[in-house]
């Protein structure tokens, strides 16, 4: 069942993670201190709302890492009971999505609740000061739709902080899978 994001507030501070990547090598948001951009994305690998738009995530990113939006992927789904949510199959969709962002595995899904992160996809855009400017879809392609898969919304997001202007709301909400908690929480 499809869920939508959280319209977390504008100006909410992003939180300081620490988190290992795919090969284990601990990664934290201050290695972005030097670009004027983070782009913070809750992902998955089983989810169709993601698979429905990775390869595009992953040429959007791409092109815009090089304009200093440092992006970070996160997968919190647990991984026990959801086993294509592991970081070997996480490894496997960066290669298949052309991802050349971190993709980092919150195991302890701690990250996800400081976020207030509700589905895969989920993005989250701060500013220079590290503040929320954007929070939203991606576009509107959805697995049971033939919208192209090209970002426009977030590209549209990205463009206008870039430049140093705000994002009008309203920000349509992100939709897909809600996050996989551990059966114990």
């Amino acid at each position: 069942m499809a869920i939508q994001s959280f319209l977390v507030p504008l100006g909410t501070p992003a939180p300081a993670f620490s988190l290992p990547d795919l090969d284990g090598t601990t990664v934290t948001l201050s290695a972005a201190d030097e670009q004027p951009l983070v782009l913070v994305v809750f992902l998955s690998n089983h989810c169709p709302y993601v698979r429905r738009i990775e390869k595009a995530l992953g040429s959007l990113t791409a092109k815009y890492a090089r304009l200093g939006v440092a992006t970070f992927g996160i997968s919190a789904n647990d991984a026990v009971t959801y086993p294509d949510d592991s970081p070997a199959h996480l490894a496997e969709q960066a290669e298949r999505a052309g991802f050349t962002f971190p993709y980092l595995y919150d195991e302890s899904q701690d990250v996800a609740r400081a976020y207030r992160a509700a589905c895969t996809p989920d993005f989250f855009l701060y500013g220079p000061d590290r503040r929320l400017v954007y929070r939203g879809e991606f576009d509107g392609a959805r697995p049971s739709n033939d919208v192209p898969a090209t970002g426009e919304t977030l590209r549209a997001a990205l463009d206008l902080a870039l430049a140093g202007r705000p994002v009008p709301e309203p920000h349509t909400p992100s939709l897909g899978c809600g996050i996989k908690w551990r059966p114990e929480d």
